[in-house]
């Protein structure tokens, strides 16, 4: 098995929602630079980092372009910077086993590099970089804004806003004194799970959603009911006479 066929690679590609043309490049952007240090003739993801840094953040301005038309460009600036932020982005890539698959010298290793936030965000952007050279922006972008969608939905909401699962929370206790619960299912292997969940008020539906992970499938179910019951309004139709 050579080092692009390793299941580290498999398991990633697929919570990225992309076979690579040229596996090199995924394994390139998992190279950190502790582990040149110890290999002679390995670059580093570096190159691929400053590349998917302009990325993400074009792909995650693009799309408050586009979904937002009623926001000037200084709310925009703001949602934005929230979002690519080292932060979110050392979750998401958590989040989808990017830390596992890294590739770090054994100092780096042993200080629990794998863990840490300014690594793993990093190696977020360089495999956004891959993916860019190996697919075009238009894929690249589309991961991003998939795997980042959570922090958009809570960054979109509004000033002193809040997630869509608080949201709901607090709509379903205004409306019917109750709270919503989920009902969670699972499907695919482990190294591509998907997760399906459904909110449920007073025993009836009010919507379903998918994600990779709980809290992902959780918000989309929230941001569906929401959407069901107030019809998409920000407010949720409290202010209206």
């Amino acid at each position: 098995m050579t080092a692009t066929e390793s299941p580290q690679l498999t398991h990633l590609s697929a919570r990225l929602f992309h076979d690579f043309a040229d596996p090199s490049l995924l394994l390139l952007a998992l190279t950190h630079r502790s582990f040149c240090a110890e290999h002679d003739n390995t670059e580093s993801n570096e190159r691929l980092e400053l590349l998917g840094d302009a990325v993400v953040g074009l792909a995650v301005t693009d799309h408050l372009f586009r979904t937002l038309p009623d926001r000037d460009e200084g709310i925009l600036a703001k949602i934005r910077s929230s979002v690519v932020s080292e932060p979110a982005l050392a979750v998401v890539a958590d989040e989808i086993g990017l830390g596992d698959a890294l590739l770090l010298g054994r100092g780096e290793m042993m200080s629990g590099g794998r863990s840490k936030p300014s690594i793993l965000a990093d190696a977020f952007e360089a495999v956004i970089g891959a993916l860019y050279v190996d697919a075009g922006f238009e894929i690249a972008a589309g991961v991003v804004v998939r795997l980042l969608s959570t922090y958009i939905d809570a960054a979109t909401v509004g000033p002193g806003g809040h997630d869509y699962k608080t949201r709901l929370q607090e709509l379903t206790a205004q409306r019917y004194e109750l709270t919503p619960t989920y009902v969670l299912t699972s499907s695919g292997p482990d190294h591509g799970k998907r997760f399906h969940a459904t909110v449920v008020v007073d025993n009836e539906a009010l919507g379903s959603g998918v994600g990779t992970s709980k809290k992902r499938a959780e918000q989309a179910a929230a941001r569906a009911a929401w959407d069901a019951l107030t019809g998409g309004d920000n407010d949720g139709g409290a202010t209206r006479s």
